[in-house]
């Protein structure tokens, strides 16, 4: 249903490649276990001494958020920033989309399917119900937009407009299937709802039944995911799953580099792709802040593999 809106933004492609590069650092990063935290761990090779795994852990979250400063500096150096109305909202929604996935990247399947009790969710069906959320958002905000000006705006959706969804049928597969889906179903709202003017977002709406703008809306596409954040976090302390420290650490990467991609979320190619002042681009750092955070969490894994 989001086709009622044509495609405007498609996500360049670094952000793509600094995906993979940020799955790949994650992956090392949990390989590494705490009984390792402080073991030798070589940073520069010209140091005379050696700092310690923990702090090379902990580099890359700080290589991250140096890539983040780097594109805010280009472009202050730049003067021509410009940015649509609805990005900054899309952009929040991409930060807690991989705040999320720090939390979720070291759970099992069993993990999440555990039965917490009390009539709670599992991770599983909480992460089904996030799914369908995002894909409700996408559908009746773009129904909202194409009923604009006519009688009906921003009244509720009449029966059928839209298709049913399935809350268990989204948190099927494994972690990564559903995380996948979720990606896929926010980057389309990227997408499709990145080159809104601001009297697009004004267009009436609803939400839980209030009237609301589309503002508001896009808005909640972060906002509700890092409701159910919180919530797989309760429920991870109910299942008896603590967190270890190498696992606080990755969450604190993953968050790193929601900040690095909400840098170029939603932008025009053309944004993303434009020279500043000292030749770089701002994808083009997106991008090496990640392959520094994979070169960096590959060496880390090596130096305590021996």
């Amino acid at each position: 249903m989001t086709e009622l809106l044509p495609s405007t933004i498609p996500p360049p492609p670094s952000i793509a490649r600094a995906r993979r590069s940020l799955t790949g650092a994650i992956t090392d990063m949990l390989a590494v276990q705490d009984a390792a935290l402080e073991g030798a761990w070589r940073w520069r090779p010209d140091d005379p001494d050696d700092a310690d795994v923990r702090y090379g852990l902990y580099r890359i979250h700080e290589a991250l958020e140096e890539a983040v400063a780097a594109v805010a500096r280009g472009r202050a150096n730049d003067g021509a920033e410009r940015v649509a109305p609805a990005v900054p909202k899309l952009a929040t929604a991409t930060l807690a989309r991989w705040a999320l996935h720090g939390a979720l990247a070291p759970l099992t399947t069993a993990e999440i399917d555990a039965d917490p009790g009390g009539g709670e969710w599992s991770v599983r069906q909480t992460l089904g119900h996030v799914v369908a959320s995002q894909r409700s958002y996408g559908w009746t905000s773009a129904w909202f937009l194409s009923r604009a000006g006519t009688p009906d705006a921003g009244k509720r959706l009449p029966d059928g407009a839209l298709p049913e969804l399935d809350e268990d049928a989204e948190g099927l597969g494994t972690v990564a299937e559903v995380r996948a889906r979720l990606d896929g179903l926010l980057d389309a709202a990227a997408e499709r709802f990145g080159a809104l003017d601001e009297d697009a977002l004004e267009v009436p709406g609803r939400w839980s039944g209030l009237p609301v703008t589309i503002d508001f809306r896009l808005g909640r596409l972060g906002s509700h995911i890092r409701e159910h954040t919180v919530q797989i976090d309760k429920t991870l302390v109910m299942i008896g799953r603590p967190l270890s420290e190498v696992e606080r650490i990755v969450r604190l990467a993953a968050e790193s580099f929601g900040r690095l991609e909400a840098t170029v979320f939603a932008r025009p190619g053309a944004d993303v792709e434009r020279a500043f002042t000292d030749g770089s681009n701002a994808g083009s750092l997106v991008e090496a802040g990640a392959t520094e955070a994979a070169r960096l969490a590959r060496s880390v894994r090596e130096a305590v593999a021996g």
